[in-house]
């Protein structure tokens, strides 16, 4: 059993919590600009002191309609900028952040709501005032409905006004009142099977991450960097950096508009974008897709294997003469045109939520466009441990951030405590002690860490493929590899109890009419009408061979099947951050899976 520990160069003391940073930029920095606000289509600053001014009236009106400290408030939203806001103004009186994902379903909602026991619902639209409303019936704790947006009366405008005859010293009271180790937010998990569970995390893990990241990404956490973040708020990926930039006076601007990135890139110029790997994925295939349809696939296929060169020799002595010079044609032809779709301003990205693959890593970084990936969980305040600027190695989920300790169980589950580890779930004693044991959190992820103290994520314990030849398999690795392939959208792969490893794949809405073009198909065709086409075989056929690569013989796919249809989050196989719900996917797919193993 293998154990490491990164010890903290700060202390987090009984005082200290996440929201006090919002007072003390207002004091110590008042005209800075925090945020910016799109506002009619414009990018519109926002200061420290305009920023504190809105929260502290907004936390007026939260005390006015009786929110007590403890109290749960859920916000119920896409990642815009009131979000922040509310955010801060639920802290703020000491009450407790429930996010709910704008794209739960009544149920889950009910469920949450219910659970949590959330006294103040903030909703984004009409569709999602209209569904809490409906639920009320069923949630007696619900007192209050609140609209963001929509066709009724503002929420930030209502409180604002019921705040004013609040004296302000209620809220300095609550404010002294806080605690490190007071609960901050209830955060749902959005696993694949069974209910939610809710993670409660505390000031003190919230601070110890906004710290953490600090000390290991100090040049791209500080005054004058630019964050604009699309994921979505309810997940603690983008909440804990969006936390860690505000703390650090990085301008941070908000957006659920993923349609239209390029352009919104174009004009806030991010100098760091934060994202999960699918994103990445997509930008990679997406400039070889374009390219492949320009007649210039070949090109972008050269450029991006130098990038990938020119990145792993710089690990092992530098880049040889020949490549340096190969490198400067394909940065003035290629790698210059994918820095301008992030703005031309980004120099680096955050990367969790999911294994990024060694490959689309390196390219990055070839480009000039580093991706420090991480690894962390909800019960870990996001990230725990990250790729560092002194301290990266690409195929890896980097190392500690300080505070922390990792062990490696003698069967390879990764346990983790410290500082941003949680203690435990919601009302939920049963799920809490099968989680936490000797106060080491049990992940359910498999790792390895080098002398180096470099973690890498090898699979998930529960999601090992049993063969009926008695091999374990990690399906991760093929999946990622997979994946990587312009065409191909999502991969499952399947095999438990079964003779041999197979494949589920769907194909790249976006890339297939480039690809029909490309090979003669009729404009109108579906994936549906082609899942049996012998091109499009043949090519997710050389896709499966090149990821058979990374594994052994008895790890290799040997079948595959193209399925009529993409994963989405609509239809229920996609989380929210875009990860395979297997359980989904097996159950709707399950002739599917039979044909794979039914005997010619």
């Amino acid at each position: 059993m293998r154990e490491i520990t990164a010890p903290a160069p700060f202390t987090v003391g009984e005082h200290d919590n996440i929201v006090a940073a919002v007072f003390e930029h207002e004091r110590n920095d008042p005209d800075a600009v925090i945020f910016q606000r799109l506002i009619d289509g414009t990018w519109t600053d926002v200061t420290c002191a305009a920023a504190a001014a809105q929260i502290r009236s907004t936390a007026l009106g939260l005390i006015a309609e009786g929110v007590q400290a403890g109290d749960r408030v859920a916000i119920f939203s896409a990642t815009r900028y009131e979000w922040a806001i509310i955010d801060f103004a639920i802290l703020a009186v000491g009450a407790v952040t429930v996010p709910i994902y704008e794209t739960s379903s009544a149920e889950q909602v009910r469920w949450v709501l219910t659970d949590s026991a959330a006294v103040v619902a903030f909703t984004e639209t009409d569709q999602h005032a209209s569904m809490v409303v409906e639920l009320t019936g069923d949630l007696p704790e619900l007192r209050r409905v609140l609209h963001i947006d929509g066709s009724g009366p503002k929420a930030l405008e209502q409180l604002e006004q019921l705040g004013a005859s609040v004296d302000p010293g209620e809220l300095t009271a609550r404010l002294e009142a806080l605690r490190a180790d007071h609960p901050a937010t209830l955060i749902y998990t959005s696993g694949t099977t069974g209910r939610p569970k809710g993670c409660q995390l505390t000031h003190s893990n919230l601070v110890y991450e906004t710290r953490g990241a600090k000390a290991v990404l100090p040049t791209l956490l500080h005054k004058g960097e630019r964050l604009l973040v699309f994921l979505p708020l309810a997940h603690v990926l983008a909440r804990a950096l969006a936390l860690c930039a505000f703390h650090n006076k990085v301008v941070v601007g908000f957006t659920s508009d993923i349609k239209n990135l390029v352009p919104m890139f174009a004009v806030f110029k991010p100098t760091v974008v934060v994202s999960v790997p699918r994103v990445f994925e997509k930008v990679y295939n997406t400039a070889a897709q374009n390219a492949a349809n320009d007649g210039r696939g070949r090109i972008f296929d050269i450029a991006a294997q130098t990038a990938v060169d020119w990145s792993e020799a710089s690990d092992k002595g530098g880049p040889s003469l020949l490549l340096r010079a190969k490198h400067a044609v394909f940065d003035r032809l290629v790698y210059h045109k994918l820095r301008a779709a992030l703005g031309g301003d980004c120099r680096a990205s955050v990367s969790g939520g999911a294994p990024l693959g060694a490959r689309l890593g390196h390219f990055y970084r070839g480009v000039g466009l580093t991706i420090y990936e991480g690894y962390g969980l909800t019960e870990t305040s996001a990230a725990i441990t990250v790729n560092q600027v002194d301290a990266l190695k690409i195929g890896t989920v980097g190392k500690l951030l300080p505070g922390n300790s990792i062990r490696i169980a003698d069967d390879g589950e990764l346990l983790l405590r410290g500082g941003v580890v949680f203690d435990g779930y919601w009302h939920n004693e049963q799920a809490t002690s099968e989680a936490i044991e000797d106060g080491w959190f049990k992940t359910g992820d498999l790792g390895a860490v080098d002398e180096q103290g470099f973690l890498t994520i090898t699979g998930r314990k529960k999601e090992l493929i049993v063969t009926a030849g008695g091999k374990n398999v990690a399906p991760a690795i093929l999946e990622d590899q997979l994946r990587a392939h312009a065409l191909i959208s999502q991969a499952m792969v399947v095999g438990d109890a079964k003779p041999f490893i197979a494949a589920l794949i769907t194909i790249d809405p976006e890339a297939f009419d480039g690809w029909k073009q490309r090979n003669s198909k009729p404009a109108g065709s579906l994936v549906a009408d082609l899942v049996n086409d012998p091109d499009l075989l043949a090519e997710v056929d050389a896709a499966v061979k090149q990821a058979n690569l990374s594994v052994s013989h008895a790890e290799s796919i040997r079948k595959f099947r193209i399925l009529p249809v993409d994963f989405t989050e609509d239809t229920g196989e996609l989380t929210p951050t875009m990860k395979v719900k297997r359980k989904v996917v097996a159950e709707k797919f399950a002739d599917d899976i039979n044909a794979l193993y039914a005997k010619d």
